[in-house]
């Protein structure tokens, strides 16, 4: 029924992804940063636990989130009610969005706006910007025109926004094309635009990611204007002194609880959909309905598990290097070793190998993976750097996000459609489970320790790091239109304005 060979790919695929930050934690904590050895101990089972519960979280995922996506927006679109289909979008928008593990990591690190109040209102922004894909999808509206009309918004209320609001919601739109939310809603569109009967109707498409990373972004940034902030403690300062192993043992056990709720929570009403779904108009087989139960289990089991890791060892040990790295020589250490995590980081995401190989195929090999990978490794490694700038001198984010994102509108009229499509999809791969759970506290504890203002100087990692592929990806557009004008023989693979490109697979 469930796939041992798949089970073991996910969990290879979270230990790609997490050994690299062990790997540099530990060369830190023995040659420049000491670390209280209790405090690495934690570190050390919380990474085991996160592998295990990223491992266990995708592939229950893939077996339950992506049946489910598929099918509702085959059943959605067959329907050809187009009430309903905003209605549910909208709801599986805000839903899906809450139980995303990578906005709950951010959530309980950003102390001034309640984690709840966070959660739902960039779900909100998911929701809304969910309905706007499937009305894109429907009625064929150009997607570069829906980028330069929403952007700018952004930016216009970004300019306005109160300050501490700004990095937030920059990096809330990273963190929601996490491994939750993306495929969903890339299953969920796969499953409208199959029933066209047009020309265009492909089973692969594009725009979905991108446009539903902007919601989060005005939702946060309108959240500023009247949400009262308020004072709260981080996840990520949760570190404690453990005396013996036993101690430390409770400590994990201790929290099992908390994350146990919270996690029924936000799976419930998904559970609750499936079954109203499977009896009003899915009518799946028994065998189906049991594997994507059982696929559910695996992701409340895996996300349980992910943010215990998360949040009792994981994260606070990023914070306490970052404050520890940054007391006499070593602080000359902090840009290049950022850098490095990022060139690390974005090399064991599984899902930018995805896109670096879809480029060399949609390039006919003009644009082969291993450069499409280097350039990925090198812009992620300058937007680590750019970011550990901004906390040591709190230069705004808006210096760098609004050209960044201009460089990569424009560019958008220069390439082939297809790899705007792709650069502007892809923003939220190389922001993966990494950035939001290491890279952010490691960021906030150079923060801190510098006397910095956490709300605008540290926050605004995800963002850039997401930024990034933007322009690299568009920047591979460029070089293909180059060797094309210079004779080289290859064959753009076609695509129209309202096809939806996979980045995650989809079954």
């Amino acid at each position: 029924m469930l796939k041992k060979k798949l089970f073991r790919e996910k969990i290879k695929e979270a230990i790609s992804s997490v050994m690299p930050i062990v790997i540099i934690v530990a060369v830190l904590a023995f040659l420049a940063a000491p670390i209280a050895t209790d405090v690495m101990l934690s570190f050390v089972v919380g990474s085991i636990l996160l592998i295990i519960g990223l491992g266990l979280f995708m592939y229950g995922s893939d077996n339950s989130m992506v049946v489910i996506g598929n099918q509702l927006g085959s059943v959605l679109t067959k329907s050809r009610n187009l009430v309903l289909i905003i209605c549910v979008s909208f709801i599986i928008g805000v839903i899906i969005t809450m139980a995303e593990p990578d906005l709950q990591v951010l959530s309980g690190n950003v102390a001034h706006i309640n984690s709840f109040v966070l959660v739902l209102t960039v779900s909100i922004g998911v929701g809304l910007f969910l309905v706007l894909c499937m009305l894109r999808i429907l009625f064929g509206i150009q997607l570069r025109i829906l980028l330069w009309l929403f952007y700018a918004a952004v930016f216009v209320l970004a300019f306005a926004a109160d300050p501490d609001y700004i990095s937030v919601a920059f990096d809330s739109g990273g963190v929601t094309t996490g491994p939750m939310t993306a495929p969903f809603i890339i299953a969920l569109g796969v499953g409208v635009a199959a029933i066209r009967s047009d020309k265009n109707a492909e089973s692969d498409s594009f725009g979905l990611v991108a446009l539903c990373s902007i919601g989060p972004i005005l939702s946060v940034l309108i959240l500023g204007f009247f949400y009262p902030s308020e004072s709260s403690e981080i996840a990520a300062d949760i570190a404690g002194s453990y005396s013996d192993t036993v101690k430390l043992g409770f400590a994990y056990i201790k929290s099992i609880p908390t994350y146990a709720k919270e996690v029924a929570v936000s799976l419930l009403p998904i559970l609750l959909i499936f079954l109203a779904f499977q009896v009003l108009a899915f009518h799946l087989n028994r065998e189906s309905v049991e594997r994507i139960l059982f696929g559910m289990l695996f992701t409340y089991i895996g996300l349980v598990i992910f943010l215990i890791g998360v949040n009792v060892g994981f994260s606070s040990l990023g914070l306490i290097l970052g404050q520890t790295l940054t007391s006499g020589w070593t602080k000359y250490l902090l840009i290049p070793i950022y850098a490095m995590i990022g060139w690390f980081v974005v090399s064991a995401e599984p899902a930018v190998h995805t896109l670096t190989k879809q480029v060399e195929e949609i390039s006919a090999g003009a644009v082969t993976s291993n450069e499409m990978l280097r350039s990925l490794q090198v812009a992620i490694s300058f937007a680590m750097a750019l970011s550990m700038i901004r906390v040591l001198t709190g230069i705004s984010i808006l210096w760098l996000v609004v050209p960044g994102y201009l460089i990569a509108l424009i560019m958008s009229f220069f390439v082939p459609s297809i790899f705007t499509a792709i650069a502007f999809d892809s923003g939220g791969v190389a922001s993966g489970p990494m950035s939001a759970t290491f890279m952010l506290p490691f960021a906030i504890g150079v923060c801190k320790a510098v006397g910095g203002n956490i709300l605008t100087d540290a926050f605004g990692t995800v963002a850039l790091v997401a930024m990034m592929p933007l322009i690299t990806v568009q920047i591979m557009g460029l070089r293909y239109v180059y060797s094309e004008k210079h004779g080289a023989e290859t064959a753009l693979e076609q695509y129209s304005d309202t096809d939806i490109i996979e980045l995650w697979e989809v079954e």
